[in-house]
């Protein structure tokens, strides 16, 4: 069996600290990862770049390519504001052979599990508490009260998913949260996993 490239997914609450710990293990060189771009439905906020940050469809194209069904999973987070994973990018890089990483919603990585059950390994980012999330929700002064007060009610809601993931990752010590990531990561890619054809 040969090893195949595979998918790793982080999902978390906002602010549970999942970006941080894909763009570390993005720098790891021995993991083979590439980053998975989200498509989304929204317009581009400040200097984010199409085609860098995410695929910018607006909502009418984001609507023709589902009924296309070009994703592989997508979500509408809020209303008429959809995310969701092109089956071209995880195409694009599996052709470079590269292991695909994802910073996407619980929902959207749980579904990503269930089609590749095999090839992904789902990770779940827990925060220490809801309290704490809060605060370093606030701590960013990006978004208004009402915003963190959505995200919190919602981290409620996506906790409660957490024993579906593969692994959960507390991240009360980010130098502690990074290792683990590391470690379960290069674990999981090193295995030979059975290809559609061998199965």
């Amino acid at each position: 069996m040969e090893v195949l490239p595979k998918l790793i997914v982080f999902s978390a609450p906002s602010g549970a600290g999942k970006t941080t710990l894909v763009r570390h293990l993005l720098k790891q060189k021995e993991l083979n990862l590439a980053f998975s771009i989200s498509a989304a439905s929204r317009e581009p906020r400040g200097n984010e770049k199409d085609g860098k940050d995410y695929y910018f469809l607006g909502i009418k194209e984001f609507k023709n390519r589902i009924r296309n069904e070009d994703f592989l999973e997508f979500e509408e987070v809020y209303q008429d504001q959809f995310y969701g994973t092109l089956k071209t990018e995880v195409e694009r890089l599996w052709a470079k052979g590269k292991n695909v990483i994802f910073d996407i919603d619980v929902v959207g990585g749980l579904r990503l599990k269930k089609k590749f059950p095999e090839r992904t390994l789902a990770i779940f980012i827990k925060p220490p508490s809801i309290n704490e999330l809060q605060i370093r929700l606030k701590k960013r002064k990006t978004e208004s009260h009402e915003k963190i007060a959505m995200r919190v009610a919602k981290a409620s809601t996506e906790m409660a998913t957490a024993p579906q993931f593969d692994v959960i990752i507390k991240n009360d010590d980010l130098t502690q949260a990074k290792e683990k990531a590391i470690r379960v990561v290069q674990e999981f890619i090193s295995k030979s996993v059975p290809s559609d054809e061998e199965k």
